[in-house]
């Protein structure tokens, strides 16, 4: 028997970002809204125009893209739970080869498109809120 996954079991977001308050609001699933990703990220910016991302706890390595991606994460939380009656997900296809990354992904197009697909085509009622690496539900 299939069970239904709720925003609550995967609530939290990646390891790269170590500053702690970040990471308390991005893991606030009922406080979180779109006003506090918009001063999470507001916050970086300025910590990025202050060259102060080690100091404050930020992602050194490709942070604009890690920041970025738990971003839009918990934005696909707030967005699911303010429209139930729709299914949000969010879903990384893996490491496609696209021309984008000079055709190095590892993954063809065709597989890279399967689980985005198949979560566009979930019925009304589906799991809602959740991140999806490749086709495993994942941690934020």
């Amino acid at each position: 028997m299939k069970r239904k996954l709720t925003m609550d079991e995967f609530h939290c977001i990646p390891i790269f970002i170590s500053n702690e308050k970040a990471k308390k609001e991005l893991n606030d699933i009922d406080g979180l809204t779109l006003e506090k990703v918009d001063d999470v990220i507001g916050r970086f910016l300025e910590d990025l125009k202050e060259d102060l991302l080690e100091t404050k706890g930020w992602p050194i390595r490709v942070s604009a893209y890690k920041v970025s991606k738990a971003a839009l994460n918990a934005y696909t939380r707030v967005l699911a739970k303010k429209y139930r009656n729709i299914v949000i997900n969010a879903v990384s296809p893996g490491h496609v080869k696209t021309d984008i990354n000079q055709n190095t992904g590892t993954l063809t197009v065709e597989h890279g498109a399967k689980w985005p697909v198949r979560l566009a085509l979930l019925p009304h009622g589906g799991p809602s809120g959740l991140f999806y690496d490749q086709m495993e539900v994942s941690t934020f």
